[in-house]
Parts: structure tokens; C-alpha cells; sequence
């Protein structure tokens, strides 16, 4: 058990003959007494220091723990962040190219009417044209006709009142 600065001071020594001087030795002890309780004083403040500096080693420890642990959790979310936009991503991909496979194949599916309509409406243009021609053609051959002409000439028979037949035939 450590010596405390009463039993310093309360110590007492057997006298011998010839021993040492009572007052130096005194002096001495209160000196030693002063050294050690200023030595006590130093200790329990170092160990108060030490207490209080464990206590936020301690309180520093934990919040680093608790940081790593948000961190990993931070990344472990930002993964899952990752991942599952990448996997939305794909998705969207994926849905705009059957989109654009779609529009393509309509697009196609139209132009392949619309070549069909244009190339009906080409064969009855080609028809109502021949007909339209046929007509005009038959209209110009009655024009051209010889019948236009001996109408031309023609002539009424002089018919004299009362008279059921005309004067003269041509």
C-alpha cells in the first residue's frame, strides 16, 4: 500500500545514540511531505486528465464507428442506386428499341399501302386515260366524219305552201 503524506509526516523514528539532527530530518520529512502531496495532486489530475480524455476517445471512437458505418451504408446505397438505375436504364432501352422496331415496321407496313394505292391508282389512271383517249379519239373521228360534210352540203327541199311533197329532190 502506497505511503500517503500523513504517514510521512506521522512517521517516527527511534532515537540512537549518536543519531541525526532531529530539526534536519524534520525539515527534510517536510519537505518529502510537500514534494508528494504536490506529486498526489499531479497524479489524480493526470488520471482526471486521462479519465476525461479516455471518455471522448471513447466518444470519438464511436462516432468514427458510427461513420464508417454511414459511409458503408452510403455506398452499399449508392450501389443499390446504381444498380437499380442501370437496371432502369436497360429498361428504357430496351422499350425504345421495340418502340422504334414498332414505328418501323408501321412505317414500312405504310409505304408498302401507300406503294400499292400509288401503283393502282397508276393502272386506273393508265385505263381512264386509254378510255378518255378512246372517247376523244371517237369524237374526233365523228367530227372528221364525211357525215358532217354531205350535211354540209346538204339542201332543204323548197316546199310551197299546200304543197305536200318539195319541188325538187337533190
Amino acid at each position: 500500500m502506497p505511503l500517503t503524506p500523513l504517514d510521512i509526516h506521522n512517521k517516527e523514528f527511534s532515537r540512537g545514540f549518536r543519531g541525526y539532527d532531529e530539526d534536519e530530518v524534520n525539515e527534510f520529512l517536510d519537505q518529502i511531505i510537500k514534494d508528494y502531496e504536490m506529486l498526489i495532486r499531479e497524479k489524480k489530475q493526470l488520471e482526471d486528465k486521462v479519465a476525461e480524455l479516455t471518455e471522448k476517445l471513447n466518444y470519438f471512437s464511436n462516432i468514427e464507428e458510427t461513420l464508417n458505418k454511414s459511409i458503408l451504408v452510403a455506398q452499399e446505397a449508392a450501389e443499390e442506386v446504381k444498380r437499380n438505375a442501370q437496371k432502369e436504364a436497360k429498361l428504357i432501352i430496351k422499350e425504345a428499341e421495340k418502340n422504334a422496331e414498332r414505328i418501323i415496321s408501321d412505317a414500312l407496313a405504310k409505304s408498302r399501302k401507300i406503294a400499292l394505292e400509288i401503283e393502282e391508282l397508276k393502272r386506273q389512271s393508265k385505263v381512264f386515260r386509254a378510255r378518255f383517249r378512246m372517247l376523244v379519239e371517237a369524237q374526233l373521228d365523228m367530227i372528221n366524219s364525211r357525215d358532217w360534210d354531205e350535211l354540209m352540203e346538204y339542201e332543204a327541199p323548197d316546199w310551197e305552201e299546200g304543197a305536200k311533197e318539195p319541188l325538187s329532190q337533190p
